[in-house]
This record gives structure tokens, sequence and C-alpha cells, in this order.
């Protein structure tokens, strides 16, 4: 076995395509961490109505791709409007593929993977003072981070500017896929590793 295949893990729980169009069995997973947590089932369209909301580590089962659409609803003009998120998320995995030739999931994936914090801090209380201490994020909690804060980086680039959702998604998906600083998930990402490193 080479290198690359070893570092390369299939993407746990595959579905039917991705709206119909995007394979999720040939996306590979180069974080070993992540692999098993980053699910890309898909039954239909992306909408399980927050069955999984009850159950312990219920999220797990859920798609990626509807967490991420979730997110997206989060503040702003598309709050609640899910069927409004999907669409603009849709439209720009359609744009990704045109652009690059390739499956667009995997750049979905390669940027969780880079927006992914790997360390972050807590605070230990001593008496009356907090001190900061850097803990390592448990991948659950990485996957979250990540994709709250490639949303929220999409949402911002709507922010006071002509441009539409979808162009801001693929701006950002693009930009974290290849693990550019100017994309706000991994600014964010960088930072949240920054101070932790000097919180050891």
């Amino acid at each position: 076995m080479s290198e690359q295949e070893a570092d390369t893990r299939p993407i746990a729980g595959i579905g039917t395509n991705v709206f119909g169009k995007w394979d999720a069995s040939e996306v590979t997973c180069s974080d070993p961490g992540l692999a098993p947590y980053v699910n890309l089932t898909t039954v239909g369209v992306p909408h399980t109505g927050g069955r999984h909301a009850n159950s312990w580590f219920g999220k797990s089962k859920l798609s990626v791709v509807e967490r991420y659409i979730n997110k997206l609803m989060r503040t702003g003009a598309y709050t609640g409007k899910k069927q409004s998120a999907m669409k603009a998320f849709e439209q720009a995995l359609d744009k990704i593929a045109e652009q690059t030739g390739l499956n667009p999931l995997q750049t979905f994936v390669d940027a969780i993977i880079h927006a992914s914090p790997r360390e972050e801090i807590t605070y230990i209380k001593f008496g009356a003072v907090a001190q900061p201490k850097a803990v390592d994020s448990s991948p659950s909690r990485r996957l979250d981070v990540a994709l709250g804060n490639l949303a929220k980086g999409a949402q911002h680039g709507t922010h006071k500017s002509k441009r539409t959702l979808t162009s801001c998604i693929i701006n950002e998906l693009t930009k974290a896929s290849k693990g550019d600083v100017t994309s706000y998930a991994v600014n964010k990402k960088e930072e949240m590793e920054r101070v932790a490193a000097s919180a050891r």
C-alpha cells in the first residue's frame, strides 16, 4: 500500500447520489480522525425534519450536506428558508463542478478538513482566576466548528454586498479546500490554533 492510499479513507455511510447528481462513493477524506464522522449518506432530498434531535450524538448520523445547509439558515436573510439555502448550495456545487471538472463533494470535504481546528482553549478556574488551557478538539467538535465557520464565511460575503449566497459559498469552499488563509473558516481555524499554542 502506497503512502497516498494509506492517507485517504473512503467516506463512511454511502447512500444514493447527493442531489441525484454527485456520487459520494468517489469522495475520500485525507484526515483519518475526521473520516468516520464525515457522513455523505443521502436519501433523496437532504431534509430529515430534525428526527435526530433527541438522540445522543444523533447529528453524527446526519449528512454533512444537510448539516451545512442547516448552518446556512442560522442568521440573515436565509433564516428558516431551507429550500432557498438548499438551492443555493446545489447551484454552488454545480458551478464548482463546471469550474474544476471534478466531483464538487471532494472540494467540500477538503474544505472541511482545512477548516477544522485540531486544538482550542478552555478555561480552568483557580479560585477567582480563570486560566486558559489548550485542549485537543474531538473529531465531532472539529467537524461542527468547520461547518459553522464555512457557513458563516459564506454569509459574511453577502453582507452589504450585491453578491449572491451561491457565489459566496463557491468562493468560501474553493478557498478553504486549498487551505487559503483568506478564507474566513481557515483564518478562524488558524486563529484558534494560535491562541491554543500560546496557552499551552
